[in-house]
């Protein structure tokens, strides 16, 4: 078929037999479109080299088709899309739009104009946000918030917020860790990571709940601030070491990450882990298992998650409510602690 005589949207529907609209979710891989029918349709279009005019639908409609994905990340911070946990979250959160018909617009705090909602939503770049961590301020989240545009954030569900949070139980992951180190024969255990993050200061905060259960002491020299990367983490943990000397016998770090980094330093000191020395990480990365010895670490399901932030964005899409979420954590015990 040659130009001129280009096949419309009609023309197709006409030819398959079905309503213009039915061609419209197929072609834009709607799932309320059963996936033998979206097949046949999308088969069909090629055949005739037919494409949905985006910029035309999107007038028409008013609706994008795209929700941004911003990883609000620490001006002080180096932690970049990089990180394999970022990774595995955006990967997972891309996966889940795809799956409701939607493209993900990845940014992030560093890049993103400080208006997000004028940015994203109001330019129509976006309909709806999803910002991946709370990080140190959540001004600009509460803002977007308040602005009433569509919006969902994964961090930490517990803490006190006007819009919905995905997260897990970090304060009761991060019990998890230390109770385990306790529980095989650790008695000074440092906390090495940043307090002061919202994620992590919940974390901080299972982790004096674990020291004071068990009656251990909670020093201000047991707590280790660093950024959450592993090459932060390496660095802090080499110079304290050299600073101080081996003075603890666990670490409860922030993340997968920032336990790599400590145990890397760790190693080149030929300090025995897990005899000498046992970490506990968070996230269960691939890595975690992978590294030698293998990490002990607090699992976080982010496919669950994903798939339940894109469902609560989506609710507010459609003028429906949306609440936060907790999700289950579960203590992955391998090689870097010692067995109880």
């Amino acid at each position: 078929m040659n130009n001129d005589n280009k096949i419309t949207l009609a023309g197709l529907a006409k030819l398959a037999g079905v309503s213009t609209s039915t061609v419209s979710r197929a072609l834009n891989n709607n799932p309320l479109i059963k996936q033998e029918t979206r097949d046949s349709l999308q088969a069909l279009a090629k055949q005739h080299n037919f494409s949905l005019n985006r910029a035309a639908s999107r007038l028409r409609t008013q609706k994008t088709s795209v929700i941004a994905v911003i990883l609000n990340l620490s001006d002080s911070t180096d932690q970049s899309i990089s990180d394999p946990f970022l990774l595995k979250v955006v990967g997972d959160l891309n996966q889940a739009l795809n799956q409701h018909g939607y493209e993900m617009l990845l940014s992030n705090s560093l890049m993103a104009h400080e208006d997000w909602t004028s940015y994203f939503i109001n330019s129509s770049r976006a309909d709806g946000i999803i910002v991946v961590g709370q990080g140190k301020s959540t001004q600009k989240i509460e803002d977007v918030a308040l602005s009433g545009a569509p919006l969902v954030v994964w961090g930490d569900p517990k803490v006190n917020a006007t819009y919905p949070v995905i997260g897990s139980d970090n304060c009761l992951g991060s019990y998890l860790a230390t109770r385990h180190l306790i529980e095989g024969g650790c008695k000074r255990i440092v906390f090495l990571g940043d307090p002061e993050h919202a994620e992590m200061s919940e974390r901080y905060k299972g982790y004096e709940k674990a020291l004071a259960e068990f009656n251990l002491d909670i020093s201000i020299d047991l707590t280790v601030s660093c950024d959450i990367t592993s090459k932060a983490a390496y660095e802090k943990m080499d110079q304290v070491i050299l600073d101080h000397g081996l003075f603890f016998d666990g670490i409860v770090a922030a993340s997968d990450m920032v336990a790599l980094g400590a145990l890397k330093a760790l190693k080149e000191r030929y300090i025995n882990i897990p005899n000498d020395v046992g970490i506990v990480g968070f996230d269960d990365i691939v890595m975690a298992e992978l590294f030698h010895p293998s990490l002990t670490t607090i699992q976080q399901d982010t496919k669950t998650a994903a798939n339940i932030m894109v469902e609560q964005l989506i609710n507010q899409l459609n003028g429906q409510p949306a609440k936060s979420v907790v999700m289950d954590i579960k203590l992955i015990t391998r090689k870097s602690t010692k067995s109880v």
